[in-house]
């Protein structure tokens, strides 16, 4: 009957544990399933890490297995003591080479990879024109959302990175207030955003992240940073270099004008939100103290974790401090009328440069 009760319970630990693994995978946001060149040459590293432990594990397990059966007192009674091997010299090169070796093979892909991943001299070449080589993007992490500057191509957006596939991208990273951490799971990183130096790295990404089930990759900050920590994420999108290019043509086309999707919610808009915000994504970095808006019509979250659709947005809009404690927008539920909140939502949800 015990045994019975036992092996359930071992069925039952199974199941919890099978249950507890289904949430990894998701290709979205994995590090098991590298979607770029550096995400792979780090998984990689992580592979060879858990090899080297593992190995070292079985190792350790056979000799205590082999000690415990070998030498167990029912065989060999209580009197018997096994031949002594204090001082040997061969079993002390042993155990002295075998973790030498061990370390060296972790440590040469290690340090090879880190000044790999961490070379970043081609960041400012130019071609014969004098244009710039490779795409830059200036990321700055702000409480708590992220905004992406093209400097080269001189727009700006907030929330969404978007880059072309299968080249290197390069990013500087900073903060505006505190420290943060870039982190996009599934391409690679992370790297923490200071506030009083840049730091500089690259990532490749060779995967369409429209054959992704949201559509996008999913950013994240990985350094504890206040009480919303946890929402602040960002998403990622993947272009074909000549899709990113059309995209790249339509930011740059926000400066000259917008399709307003309602006239009374554009005026709410300018009464109440232009002092922080940017509809256009012609600019710089920090211009604004709030989110870019340019393309918030072509985002899937609101506040970067909530559902993207109307209602949900005047819900964040009358009390930001509810969902997201601790960032900087005022909740406007008191200062506007719901018909002011509905036209302000469409006027918001109409912002838009893919449709």
């Amino acid at each position: 009957m015990m045994k019975g009760l036992k092996k359930w319970r071992l069925f039952s630990l199974l199941a919890v544990l099978t249950v507890f693994l289904a949430g990894c995978g998701q290709e979205e946001l994995s590090t098991l399933l590298p979607a770029g060149q550096v995400g792979r040459d780090q998984f990689n590293l992580l592979l060879l890490s858990s090899g080297i432990m593992l190995l070292v594990i079985i190792v350790v397990v056979v000799i205590y297995l082999f000690a415990l059966v070998r030498f167990r007192r029912s065989k060999l009674g209580e009197d018997f003591i096994p031949e002594q091997v204090e001082g040997s010299h061969k079993l002390e090169l042993v155990w002295t080479i075998i973790p030498i070796l061990l370390i060296l093979l972790l440590a040469v892909p290690t340090v090879y990879y880190t000044y790999k991943l961490g070379d970043v001299s081609a960041m400012g070449a130019v071609d014969d024109d004098g244009n710039p080589e490779n795409l830059i993007v200036d990321v700055t992490a702000k409480l708590y959302w992220w905004e992406f500057e093209y400097p080269d191509l001189g727009i700006v957006t907030a929330q969404e990175l978007v880059v072309p596939m299968d080249e290197k991208v390069y990013f500087n990273l900073i903060a505006a207030d505190v420290k943060h951490s870039f982190w996009i799971p599934a391409v690679g990183g992370k790297l923490d955003t200071n506030v009083e130096n840049v730091n500089k790295f690259y990532l490749v990404f060779e995967k369409d992240s429209k054959d992704l089930k949201d559509g996008v990759f999913y950013g994240k900050c990985a350094e504890l940073c206040g009480p919303s920590h946890a929402l602040m994420d960002f998403k990622v999108k993947t272009l074909p270099r000549g899709e990113f290019d059309q995209w790249v043509t339509s930011m740059q086309a926000t400066g000259d004008s917008q399709i307003v999707a309602n006239d009374q919610g554009e005026e709410v808009f300018n009464q109440s939100c232009i002092g922080c915000h940017a509809v256009s994504a012609v600019g710089e970095s920090n211009e604004k103290q709030g989110p870019n808006l340019a393309t918030f019509g072509d985002r899937n979250r609101v506040a970067g974790f909530m559902d993207h659709d109307k209602e949900t947005l005047i819900d964040w809009i009358k009390d930001t401090q509810k969902y997201k404690p601790g960032n900087k927008m005022p909740g406007f539920g008191s200062q506007l009328s719901n018909q002011e909140l509905d036209a302000l939502a469409e006027y918001l949800m109409g912002l838009s440069v893919e449709k």
